[in-house]
């Protein structure tokens, strides 16, 4: 029998059972449930605080990267199980310490690495390895701590806010700017408030990390992919700020608040497509970003 591509036959002669998926789902919501004060709290933050909002995004994206990466299973063996109990062993560190020295990245980050631990525990140390990446997207659950955020954040949105305006100036929209204060037809915008970069940054890092890990690129595109993700985030951000500023100063404030909610989720697939393009056009120019030179592009470059 085969689903999606996949042989079930293969699966046994790996070594697999079904009682291995059943067993990695039940240690790993029992690993939640031991820990879920902690996923409460992140299901709260992921739906109350606008400022991780990305949180909602991680689910998505894990899924979508196990699914990309589905073929590797075929070569996996539930061997070395020896990682898990280390993994849970190590979050439950993490989480007993945060929850006693009131330390949220430690507490919620020890959660999530608890419930790995406790698959990993049936999975073995194979499937960590090949999929990786869909661990550490996980990661990606835990909260920014306000600090960090705050010292990211205001030079982030000052930048974004002098961008703004100098694009405002070319497409002839009148802006005035007194520090991180848009002003426009006399309706102040701040930037923080209208188009904060922090909930962008962080959910094009996310973009950026799933592109760079299900997209066939050479290790040094993938890194600098991530690494400017920032920079990704400003250019996003006032691609996005520049019409919610003119939408701000002349349409009611309701309109302009359910305008700024909707364009930050449709600049996400803009973001997304955006490197798309920019890996197709330097394939075009026949800069090496893919890990193999595909048939038609060497007979393109061959012309």
């Amino acid at each position: 029998m085969s689903v999606a591509g996949f042989s079930y036959r293969l699966f046994q002669r790996n070594g697999w059972r079904p009682r291995h998926l059943f067993l990695a789902v039940g240690l790993a919501a029992a690993g939640m449930a031991l820990t879920w004060q902690a996923w409460s709290d992140l299901i709260r933050i992921g739906l109350k605080d606008e400022e991780s909002s990305h949180i909602l995004l991680v689910p998505v994206i894990a899924a979508w990267l196990m699914w990309v990466r589905r073929g590797r299973i075929r070569h996996c063996r539930p061997t070395g199980q020896w990682i898990g109990p280390v993994l849970t062993l190590l979050g439950a560190a993490m989480y007993l310490l945060g929850e006693a020295r009131l330390i949220e990245s430690f507490w919620h980050g020890g959660a999530i690495i608890v419930a790995i631990g406790c698959a990993l525990t049936v999975l073995g140390k194979q499937v960590l390895w090949d999929f990786l990446p869909v661990f550490l997207v996980l990661m990606f659950l835990v909260p920014v701590p306000g600090r960090v955020r705050q010292r990211i954040a205001i030079p982030l949105q000052s930048s974004t806010a002098s961008a703004t305006r100098a694009v405002c100036e070319l497409a002839g929209i009148p802006v005035d700017q007194s520090g991180n204060l848009l002003t426009i037809n006399g309706v102040d915008v701040a930037i923080g408030e209208a188009c904060n970069g922090m909930r962008m940054t962080f959910a094009l890092m996310l973009v950026c990390f799933a592109f760079a890990l299900t997209t066939p690129l050479r290790g040094y595109v993938r890194v600098l992919i991530v690494l400017l993700s920032p920079l990704s985030a400003v250019i996003c951000n006032v691609i996005r700020l520049v019409p919610t500023v003119w939408v701000y100063g002349n349409c009611s404030a309701t309109t302009a608040q359910a305008f700024h909610d909707a364009s930050g989720w449709v600049m996400l697939f803009i973001g997304f497509f955006s490197l798309m393009g920019v890996i197709r056009a330097l394939q075009w120019f026949a800069v090496p970003v893919a890990p193999f030179p595909l048939a038609f592009d060497m007979a393109t470059i061959g012309r």
